[in-house]
């Protein structure tokens, strides 16, 4: 990821904002000391990378999945 001071992002903004669409992110500091990060608004954000699909066909849930040891509980509370 670029690492942009603040001059050089407040001449070049629009070829930044650009490049963040574009799914290129960048960080913008200010006397070395990193202030912002630019992403995109679409980009998903740190840390939460979803997979989707991750265990697809590899898993069944029956049917009856909510009334699964229903009369093992029932039992239970059965004096």
């Amino acid at each position: 990821m670029d690492i942009i001071n603040m001059r050089d992002a407040n001449t070049r903004l629009f070829q930044l904002v650009d490049k963040a669409a574009k799914g290129e992110p960048f960080i913008i500091s200010k006397a070395g000391k990193p202030m912002a990060r630019v992403t995109a608004v679409d980009a998903p954000e740190p840390g939460k990378v979803r997979h989707r699909g991750f265990l697809k066909r590899q898993m069944r849930v029956p049917e009856d999945f909510d009334r699964l040891g229903e009369t093992d509980i029932a039992d239970s509370f059965k004096g």
